[in-house]
């Protein structure tokens, strides 16, 4: 079975217990912030001022 590539890359990680994470989409480009606190998390896209979606660029391997 041929190795799958993850979609999503870590780039950002703080905290132990109280955990906020930002993440990329490597696909799309488009930010997502993951905060967690004990058994509770949650993960939505990382809005810039204007209420838009915060995009990386996308770099191709």
């Amino acid at each position: 079975m041929a190795k799958k590539d993850n979609r999503f890359e870590k780039v950002y990680s703080q905290g132990a217990l109280d955990i906020v994470e930002i993440w990329v989409d490597k696909e799309t480009g488009v930010n997502y912030i993951f905060r967690a606190s004990g058994y509770a998390g949650g993960m939505t896209p990382l809005l810039d001022r204007d209420g838009k979606p915060v995009v990386s660029p996308i770099i191709n391997d």
